[in-house]
């Protein structure tokens, strides 16, 4: 059974933020949805983590589901970067962390290992990228051909200017029966029930047209691989669709090669949306890494915030 709470940040925005399993559990695990979604895109994943007892933090980001609005010039990474880290410290403040972002939750996480090197070294214990990329827009060709994307992307970040500027109108919400054969198209691969297309659409209607086009800019521009390189051996797993047309394979496989130990896996012919359309492959991958950073001790956690120290000062 999972509790809904508010937590209010430092600038007044306040979060919606959903929790369930035993305070006591030997990992807390937080799941970050991606952009223009929200918590429930994890509702697979939740479950499957409840069955095990472990417990669990979900939100929704600034400006998505239930959260209230952001103002444009805080609609940047850095800034979710910042909100994760008042996340943690209200609803995790003690014991070891895994950390799963899909998409920009995957950003998110990498931001505040960024930003707080010693937080991150001495509490996180796991990671789980899905579907999420440590190189902006490099990689991503919206799956067509790549001799048309610098146009396409000249044009989207015109379009995500004037729509950032737009504030917090949902006016797509009314349209979303029109939107779902393009949304379909873009987030997923082969599969899908129709139950998270509905889940999926849903979010998206959530979303303001300020945080759909104000999060573009900072979004391109992320490049957190020597981020990734100094982070150690945190147990980790970075997951992706071959059919992924936001963040393809070459994505996760430069995580994977920045981030040492982690396990990559590729699935064949899924999508964006990956948790909904492998929700028994990534639930078992993310129960993985759980079990792994149940066994991590405060002494390595330590040590290993104390090579942060060392490598944030030379």
């Amino acid at each position: 059974m999972s509790e809904r709470s508010e937590l209010t940040l430092a600038d007044g925005v306040r979060l919606h933020v959903e929790t369930s399993g035993p305070v006591n559990a030997p990992v807390t695990v937080v799941l970050l949805h991606g952009w223009c979604l929200d918590r429930r895109t994890w509702h697979h994943q939740s479950k499957a983590l409840e069955r095990v007892n472990a417990r669990v933090v979900a939100y929704d980001a600034r400006g998505h589901g239930r959260s209230s609005a952001t103002r444009l010039r805080s609609a940047t990474l850095a800034q979710l970067g910042d909100d994760l880290a008042e996340v943690l410290r209200a609803f995790a403040p003690a014991g070891p962390i895994v950390l799963a972002g899909h998409s920009l939750g995957g950003m998110t996480i990498m931001e505040f290992a960024d930003s707080y090197p010693q937080e991150f070294a001495g509490r996180v214990a796991g990671l789980v990228f899905v579907s999420t990329t440590a190189e902006g827009a490099t990689h991503t060709c919206y799956g067509l051909p790549s001799t048309i994307t610098p146009v396409l992307r000249v044009a989207e970040e015109a379009g995500a200017g004037l729509l950032a500027r737009l504030g917090a109108w949902r006016p797509h919400n009314a349209m979303l029966p029109v939107l779902r054969p393009t949304v379909r198209w873009l987030l997923f691969g082969e599969d899908h029930e129709p139950g998270d297309l509905e889940v999926t659409m849903s979010a998206f209607g959530r979303a303001s047209l300020r945080s759909i086009g104000g999060f573009r800019a900072s979004v391109g521009a992320q490049h957190r691989l020597d981020t990734l390189a100094a982070l150690g051996d945190v147990p980790a797993a970075a997951l992706v669709g071959d059919r992924d047309r936001l963040t393809p394979p070459p994505c996760a496989e430069s995580i994977a090669g920045a981030l040492a130990g982690t396990e990559l896996t590729v699935f064949e012919g899924a999508g964006h949306m990956l948790m909904m359309e492998r929700p028994a492959e990534v639930s078992a991958a993310l129960l993985s890494v759980v079990d792994r950073a149940a066994k991590s001790t405060p002494s390595r956690r330590s040590a290993r915030a104390h090579r942060s120290r060392y490598d944030q000062a030379a």
